[in-house]
């Protein structure tokens, strides 16, 4: 193996760590540090940035702790038969670079992967370490998240939950059969099992006292997520929705994180040549939001085809078929049914439902309660405000469809 420096490992192990798109700090709480003696707070090369719910910025320091692999994931640049430049790190050299690049405030947290060495629980053991030996040597007390490796041995996971603030463990592929097909070595009912023993985990954390008087130590604190990638195998966005929906609510999962398939060098024969579109990644992102926060249903989402359109964002596709529910009053419409006017969000509601209890709301109280009235317009009546005609269809076509591109002569 070539012998490298910590700077070329640094440059190899950062640039494999982009295609993990799971990475987010939202969730993690700031451990106690008031005996003075702690490095971190979660309150260049490897740096990615995450957002906390309230909106703040969040470096991390994002790395595999190795991109060599006995894995043959065919979607994956580090699987066993990659012919990319390899490298690795000790656990002593992530443990160094984490206090570093801490104490010369580039990073506030650590999200840390890896490719399969040796066997699952020689690999996740190292990872346990590198987190153990920041917690108890270092005092870090930052954000670590832990991408958990789902075959390894439920004492390592166990572990891994004691010292990480966030475990991930990745889905992958949005059916099992695709899952056989591109990543035989993986089991999509090993994936789900090491899930729920997580989510019983994270759940026997939060009980009371137990009979001998001691409170169960904390456990993965910011939660689980997962990544799914889309457009590697011919699944539509209404089966990843599914399975997300299930993810959700079976294992209690903080996020699921989608990546829109990028090719890779060296490709295996079954993958496609082309990434689909982008939008598509964010589509899903939006449409998650739908049925986590918005009160939507799966089978609400998307058109007769399973895609979700990439002209209009999903909540405005589904009002547009839907004509016959609008216009709503701003002034007696329920929470539902405020939630589903494009250009509301959850924020906006909350206030025109607090707004309504002192009077009347008028259409130009909207938008400084965070209303995008160009969207909502066509769907809302207010004090001051009536749709008139812009809910005729044409109108409504016109509205939001995209303008058409303008053709050169030559």
């Amino acid at each position: 193996m070539v012998k490298r420096t910590l700077a070329e490992k640094l440059a190899i192990l950062s640039d494999a760590a982009k295609y993990d798109a799971s990475c987010a700090s939202s969730g993690g709480e700031r451990r106690d540090s008031r005996d003075g003696k702690g490095l971190g707070s979660s309150g260049g090369s490897g740096i990615c940035h995450a957002y906390a719910p309230d909106g703040r910025c969040i470096s991390l320091l994002k790395i595999l702790m190795t991109n060599f692999c006995i894995y043959e994931c065919a979607y994956c640049i580090n699987r066993a038969s990659s012919r990319v430049e390899r490298a690795r790190f000790s656990v002593e050299e992530v443990v160094r670079l984490t206090v570093e690049f801490y104490r010369r405030n580039y990073i506030e947290g650590l999200f840390l992967s890896s490719g399969i060495i040796r066997s699952p629980d020689d690999t996740m053991a190292d990872m346990v370490r590198i987190a153990r030996t920041l917690r108890e040597v270092e005092g870090f007390r930052g954000y670590i998240h832990l991408k958990t490796i789902p075959s390894a041995s439920r004492e390592l996971i166990d572990e891994a939950g004691r010292w990480a603030d966030r475990l991930s463990i990745n889905v992958e592929m949005p059916t099992e059969a695709s899952l056989a097909d591109y990543a035989p070595e993986k089991s999509a009912q090993g994936i789900r099992k090491a899930m729920a023993e997580v989510r019983l985990r994270r759940e026997a954390s939060r009980e009371g006292p137990t009979f001998r008087g001691k409170r169960p130590a904390r456990f993965a604190p910011a939660g689980q997520s997962t990544q799914v990638i889309v457009g590697a195998d011919a699944a539509c966005d209404r089966t990843i929705l599914t399975q997300s929906s299930t993810l959700y609510a079976s294992y209690g999962l903080s996020r699921v994180y989608y990546s829109a398939f990028s090719p890779i060098p060296d490709p295996a024969k079954a993958l496609p040549l082309k990434p689909p579109p982008l939008m598509r990644e964010h589509r899903l992102y939006q449409a998650d939001w739908l049925l986590r926060f918005y009160g939507f249903g799966v089978e609400e989402i998307g058109g007769s085809s399973g895609m979700l359109d990439l002209d209009i964002d999903p909540k405005t596709a589904w009002a547009l078929r839907h004509r016959e529910r609008f216009p709503v009053d701003v002034n007696r419409g329920s929470r539902e049914e405020l939630l589903r006017v494009p250009g509301f969000g959850t924020k906006t509601v909350g206030r025109i439902l607090a707004a309504r209890r002192r009077g009347a709301v008028r259409y130009e109280h909207l938008k400084a309660m965070g209303a995008v009235l160009k969207k909502a317009q066509a769907f809302i009546v207010a004090g001051g405000w009536s749709p008139h005609g812009l809910l005729e269809a044409e109108r409504l076509r016109a509205r939001f469809a995209p303008a058409p591109e303008q053709l050169a002569l030559f």
